[in-house]
């Protein structure tokens, strides 16, 4: 008989909450402001103890910095608050999430090429790649195909950024809940 504090492989499946990663270049501007919009929304919607959300860059120049001022500042006139901190994405992430959201091609691109070097050190699984999706397939409302970076941009970049974040995030979410039914029903 299994010890009750040692939970069933099914439990786990069950209980084990959904992990999406988010993912742009620096994890200063987009990639955070997606984790922000999506916690925000898991939150709204009664989720947040069935999801697991955090954000990451291709590079590790910005490592440890807060979200850039500007993109917190258009997302708290949102109701959105940003608390993440920097960091690059990491082997392990291809393990511990379940969905790796890239916020444009090179993005994704970089990802992948991250994965096939990592693959050789240590086992990932084998799909794991199939994990990497574009943010906006995930739009409903809007025919754009990447989130574009802000950064070198006015004020105006931020709000299209959030614009096209709270489009997919809403969609993203519908989607996680209907391809994953325990989630509403634990």
């Amino acid at each position: 008989m299994a010890s009750s504090t040692t939970p069933s492989t099914a439990t786990e499946t069950e209980t084990k909450p959904f992990s999406v990663l988010f993912v742009c270049l620096g994890n200063i501007c987009r990639s955070p402001a997606a984790e922000g919009v999506f916690r925000d929304l898991v939150k709204k919607r009664g989720f947040d103890s069935k999801f697991n959300i955090d954000s990451a860059g291709t590079i590790d120049y910005h490592e440890g910095n807060e979200a850039d001022p500007r993109m917190r500042a258009a997302s708290k006139r949102r109701g959105i608050e940003i608390t993440s901190i920097s960091r690059p994405i990491r082997l392990s992430d291809f393990r511990d999430f379940d969905l790796i959201l890239a916020m444009d091609r090179q993005n994704r691109e970089d990802i992948l090429e991250a994965f096939n070097r990592w693959k050789f050190r240590e086992t990932l699984p084998d799909d794991a790649h199939k994990k990497v999706k574009l943010m906006c397939s995930y739009c409903k409302k809007h025919d754009e195909t990447e989130v574009p970076d802000p950064y070198y941009g006015g004020p105006q970049g931020f709000e299209k950024v959030l614009d096209l974040l709270e489009d997919a995030c809403e969609s993203l979410l519908d989607s996680i809940l209907a391809e994953n039914k325990h989630i509403l029903d634990s």
